[in-house]
């Protein structure tokens, strides 16, 4: 039975419209949480993240540090009975899927890894759209966020609706 579904997608890829169909789609109780519930608990200064004005994402060691308990809370979590949809952005790739892997795995817990992609122009376009992200973060993530990464599913939002996906994710929980 599945335990976790981690959605690892660019800025403005649709993952979050994802997450909320597959609550509304899975027969059971699914929390959704991820890197945006995680920045916004971060103090808004000296957390050990910057965005650059470009788009770009940097990340130092404190940030690292308190990110590590943010994923084997998550997992712990997860251990404890709650169904969780991962809204996540690895910005390391797979440095970053390892550090989920490892915290999931440390609890034998079943994930479905899910890669949410569409092309750079529409996210660019979304982002725009939304006003509350940096200009360029979408571009930039795009691509390099799906790095070495190994998935169980993809699924195109750029191709196709939140919903459409979702369903397509669904399919493969068990």
């Amino acid at each position: 039975m599945t335990d976790v579904i981690v959605l690892n997608g660019g800025s403005s890829s649709g993952k979050t419209s994802i997450a909320r169909s597959l609550q509304e789609l899975l027969p059971s109780l699914w929390l959704t949480l991820g890197t945006d519930t995680f920045v916004a608990a971060l103090p808004s200064a000296d957390a050990g993240i910057e965005f650059g004005a470009d788009g770009t994402v940097t990340v130092g060691p404190e940030f690292r540090t308190v990110e590590a308990a943010w994923i084997a809370g998550v997992a712990a979590m997860a251990a404890a009975g709650a169904r969780i949809v991962v809204d996540e952005v690895f910005l390391g790739g797979a440095a970053s899927q390892a550090r989920w892997r490892t915290a999931l795995a440390a609890h034998g817990l079943d994930v479905l890894w899910v890669a949410v992609r569409c092309a750079p122009e529409v996210a660019a376009r979304r982002e725009a759209a939304r006003g509350d992200r940096i200009t360029g973060m979408a571009v930039k993530q795009a691509e390099s966020v799906h790095v070495g990464v190994a998935y169980d599913v993809e699924v195109d939002t750029g191709s196709s609706g939140a919903e459409v996906c979702a369903r397509e994710i669904a399919e493969r929980v068990g």
